[in-house]
């Protein structure tokens, strides 16, 4: 399976817990070091997106806040907390599944990786099985709706 199928897999898992169906990845040279999906409500943390959750788990495993040399992969856009935390954590780089023009902060909102006061911009690859993770999201909601 690539990064991304597991950030998907993650991604389902979360949704069947009724958690926004959102899913990451953290790889270092081919390894797997975190896989999370979405975990605020279960967590009663508003911080608890699959981003921040990889990133804390890669950090602790690689014992360093820096993570130089990891590749984020996500089922979404990261929003603006998350693309500060991608920054912080020096990740290489981001590939993301499903454009958020309403949250995101990457290619969308305030773009926070172009900000004069942005540290470190991660290479960011957009649309990265961005079928599957719309459709994730997209069936989510029209449930949460009854549609």
């Amino acid at each position: 399976m690539t990064p991304m199928e597991h950030a998907l897999e993650a991604a389902k898992k979360a949704g069947e817990m009724g958690e926004v169906p959102v899913g990451a990845v953290i790889v270092r040279n081919g390894e797997i070091l975190a896989i999370a999906g979405n975990r605020t409500i279960i967590d009663h943390d508003p911080t608890a997106h699959a981003e921040i959750l990889v990133i804390r788990e890669a950090a602790k495993k690689i014992g360093s806040e820096r993570l130089i040399g990891c590749d984020l992969h996500v089922t979404l856009e990261p929003c603006a907390m998350c693309a500060g935390a991608i920054s912080f954590a020096r990740i290489r780089r981001l590939y993301y599944g499903a454009a958020d023009e309403k949250g995101g902060a990457v290619d969308h909102g305030h773009r926070f990786f172009t900000q004069p006061t942005c540290h470190h911009a991660p290479e960011v690859y957009g649309g990265i099985n961005e079928t599957q993770s719309g459709a994730l999201l997209k069936n989510f909601f029209a449930q949460l709706r009854g549609d």
